[in-house]
C-alpha cells in the first residue's frame, strides 16, 4: 500500500505566495477580502502573507477610495513594479526594441534601433543589447532579474537555441547561451508570436479564453496557440510556423527556401500588391494606404478581396486543426479596414467545421498593439521569476 505524498507548510506558504503575487501582477491591485475570495484563502491567510510581502517592499497597502460599503474598509494591495524586474527584448526582421517591465506588467523604460545589413548579424544584435541594457537600467536605478526575448523563427525554448529566423538570415543562433553569459541572468527565448499569444491571453484580447490562436503578419506571418491555458509548444518548442504553411503548389518563392508558403500570399509583401504599391514600400505607407480605404467599405473588399481569401483560407486551416474559440490577430493585419475584418470573421466561422462544432469561432484583433510582443516575452520571464520574489 502507498502513501499520498502530503505538502509541507513551507510549501504552502511558498505556493499561496506565489499565487498571490500572480494574481496582483496579473489582474493589479485588489482588496484583502477580493484575494481572499479569489484565492479560496482565509483572511488571516491573506493577511499573513501580505504582511510578509509588504515588510519585503514588493507590495503597499493604502485604504481604498470612500465608497458604500458599510463597516471598515479592507485593505487595498497594491504590486510595486520596482520590486522585480524583468529585461524584455523584441527582436524583429527590422528593428529590436528593448524594455525594463516592473511587477504587474509596468513598462517602466524602453529603448529600440533599427536594423540594416550588418546590424543585422546576431553578434552585432547581442552587443547592442547588452550595451543598451546597462544605461538603462542605471537611469531607471533598477536591476533586471531575468530576460525574455521574442525571435521571429523556430526557437528551441529548453535553451533558447534559434534554429532558424529566415527573414533575418538566422540559423543556428545559440541566443539563449550567449545572453545568459553576457547579462549574467536567466534569459527565456521564445518565438514572436508564441508570446504575442501568450500576452493577448495573460492581458489582452484573449484574457480569460483557455483556447487561443495568434495571427500576425510583419515581413512573414507568425502562430502561436494557447490550448487548455498553456502554450503549446511541441517536444521541442517547434511549434507555430504557420506561415509557412504551403497553401498555394507552385506558388510564389519564400524567404524560408520553399514555394508556396502562406506568408507569400498574406504578408507585408502581399499587402503592398493588393494595395499597388512596390513590394519594398516602408511599413508607414502601406498603414496610410489600408486607413484610406477605411471609409471605402466597397473600394477595401476589391481591392483586398484576394488577400482576405487567403487569410481566410489559412486560418480555416489553423482553427480547424487547432480548435480555438478566438483566433487573434496581429501586427499588419489590426490595419485592416473593418468591414474586410468582418467578412473574414464571418467566413471563418461559416467555412470552418471545427467554428460550426463550437457554435462559431469569433476573429479579433489584438488589443495590446505593437507592444503585444515585448510584453509576452516579459511575461515569459515572468514565469521563472514570481515564485523567488
Amino acid at each position: 500500500m502507498t502513501s499520498t505524498p502530503v505538502a509541507r507548510p513551507d510549501e504552502v506558504r511558498r505556493y499561496n505566495r506565489t499565487s498571490l503575487l500572480r494574481r496582483l501582477h496579473l489582474a493589479g491591485p485588489s482588496t484583502r477580502a477580493s484575494l481572499a475570495t479569489e484565492l479560496g484563502l482565509n483572511r488571516s491567510t491573506i493577511k499573513t502573507l501580505v504582511d510578509g510581502l509588504a515588510r519585503a517592499g514588493v507590495v503597499a497597502e493604502r485604504v481604498p477610495r470612500p465608497g458604500r460599503q458599510a463597516g471598515r474598509p479592507s485593505l487595498l494591495v497594491l504590486p510595486q513594479p520596482e520590486a522585480a524586474v524583468v529585461l524584455a527584448v523584441d527582436v524583429r526582421v527590422e528593428h529590436v526594441a528593448l524594455a525594463m517591465v516592473g511587477l504587474g506588467g509596468q513598462i517602466l523604460g524602453r529603448d529600440s534601433w533599427n536594423l540594416r545589413g550588418r546590424t543585422r548579424e546576431p553578434e552585432e544584435v547581442v552587443t547592442r543589447l547588452v550595451e543598451s541594457t546597462e544605461p538603462l537600467a542605471t537611469d531607471l536605478g533598477v536591476r533586471p532579474v531575468a530576460c525574455g526575448v521574442s525571435v521571429p523563427g523556430v526557437v528551441r525554448r529548453a535553451d533558447g537555441h534559434v534554429h532558424e529566423a529566415p527573414n533575418l538570415r538566422w540559423s543556428g543562433v545559440a541566443l539563449g547561451r550567449r545572453l545568459t553569459s553576457a547579462l549574467a541572468v536567466p534569459v527565456v527565448v521564445g518565438n514572436d508570436a508564441e508570446l504575442a499569444a501568450l500576452a493577448e491571453y495573460l492581458r489582452g484580447t484573449a484574457t480569460g479564453t483557455p483556447d487561443v490562436v495568434f495571427v500576425s503578419a510583419d515581413i512573414g506571418v507568425g502562430g502561436g496557440v494557447i490550448a487548455q491555458g498553456a502554450s503549446l509548444r511541441g517536444g521541442a518548442g517547434y511549434v507555430g510556423e504557420i506561415g509557412h504553411m504551403a497553401v498555394r503548389p507552385n506558388g510564389r518563392p519564400c524567404y524560408c527556401g520553399t514555394t508556396g508558403c502562406w506568408e507569400t500570399e498574406v504578408g507585408e509583401a502581399a499587402f503592398c500588391r493588393a494595395l499597388g504599391l512596390p513590394e519594398n514600400s516602408p511599413r508607414g505607407a502601406v498603414v496610410a494606404e489600408l486607413h484610406a480605404l477605411a471609409s471605402e467599405p466597397a473600394v477595401a473588399r476589391r481591392r483586398l478581396a484576394e488577400l482576405a481569401d487567403w487569410l481566410t483560407l489559412g486560418l480555416v486551416n489553423i482553427v480547424n486543426l487547432f480548435g480555438g474559440e478566438l483566433v487573434v490577430l496581429g501586427d499588419l493585419f489590426t490595419e485592416l479596414p473593418a468591414p474586410v475584418l468582418d467578412d473574414i470573421d464571418r467566413a471563418v466561422r461559416e467555412r470552418s467545421l471545427v467554428s460550426r462544432a463550437l457554435g462559431g469561432v469569433r476573429v479579433r484583433t489584438s488589443a495590446l498593439g505593437p507592444d503585444v510582443k515585448l510584453l509576452g516575452a516579459a511575461e515569459a520571464a515572468f514565469e521563472t521569476v514570481l515564485d523567488m520574489v
